[in-house]
């Protein structure tokens, strides 16, 4: 039987973070989950979370939540996801997953034709209206099964 992931403090009082800060979050679906995994995001990171939490959810307002592979997921349904983001050791990588048929597309590429992102460093000032305009057009979009 497959060894369940942390969700929860272990003995040293903190959730494990894996390559480049991106917390160990098992999966699981709901606003507490993604909650638990924004809580552990490490220094700067946490307020990009949530900051990205709040704005998605203002723009889509019956958006549904999950963490699976370590990364909270946005959709509307349980299964059909529009968008998520993780950390990584330099910025927060937000993914739009049909970001390519975005106007305009998020500004970085991906292997997979359709992915878009966005990376968000340290310093960066989020453009919360553009952003929020991606969120609305990929909530309309169809959604990718996760």
């Amino acid at each position: 039987m497959p060894k369940k992931q942390p969700t929860k403090p272990g003995p040293s009082g903190k959730i494990k973070l894996l390559s480049g800060g991106n917390p160990q979050i098992a999966l699981g679906h709901g606003d507490e989950t993604v909650q638990a995994y924004i809580a552990a995001m490490p220094g700067w990171k946490r307020a990009v979370g949530e900051q990205l939490d709040r704005l998605i959810t203002r723009a889509v307002p019956k958006v549904t939540k999950a963490v699976k592979w370590n990364t909270p997921l946005y959709g509307l349904d349980r299964d059909t996801r529009f968008m998520g983001f993780h950390c990584t050791t330099k910025y927060v990588k937000v993914g739009f997953y049909r970001g390519g048929l975005l106007d305009p597309m998020p500004p970085e590429a991906s292997t997979v034709k359709e992915v878009r992102y966005l990376h968000i460093h340290e310093n960066d000032k989020l453009d919360e209206k553009q952003f929020t305009r991606w969120v609305k057009e990929a909530a309309q979009l169809p959604g990718v099964k996760m």
